[in-house]
């Protein structure tokens, strides 16, 4: 796997998608996540934008996606924690249960072949469907270079 291929992907995603007004998302992160793998193979941030994540913070994020559970579980992000609201082939939407944002928050959780992609937005059903877009814009660029 090329890191600077994908470095440059990144950030040439996250341009477009994060940071300046009108932009769907406020924040992403990108996952290192072999689910085949060994729990005590530690997954790693191999780019994140817009948020600042420890990898001791990914611990139970990492847990709630091995346990495969989504419909009965929450997960936490950062200070912020998460119930899911709808499940589908490789993704799944999440609402954020403590926002402070009138409008609310959510995520976009994107699985690939060998990364996790979670895209954070603020805002309503609007908002989602245009995360939804960016995300999976990403995550295709992703498989289509084989990562």
């Amino acid at each position: 796997m090329d890191s600077a291929l994908l470095d440059r992907a990144w950030d040439k995603w996250v341009t477009s998608n994060l940071g300046s007004s009108g932009s769907p998302l406020k924040a992403a992160v990108l996952i290192n996540y072999d689910p085949t793998a060994p729990s005590r193979l530690l997954s790693t941030i191999a780019e994140q934008e817009g948020i600042d994540l420890y990898p001791v913070e990914l611990k139970q994020f990492i847990d709630f996606m091995r346990r495969g559970n989504p419909p009965t579980d929450t997960f936490v992000l950062g200070s912020n924690q998460y119930i899911i609201t709808s499940i589908h082939e490789n993704w799944f939407a999440a609402r954020c249960l403590n926002t402070t944002q009138p409008a609310g928050e959510g995520a976009i959780v994107m699985q690939t072949a060998v990364y996790v992609l979670v895209a954070l937005y603020d805002g309503s059903i609007g908002s989602a469907s245009r995360a939804m877009a960016a995300a999976d814009h990403f995550a295709s660029q992703l498989s289509r270079k084989n990562f």
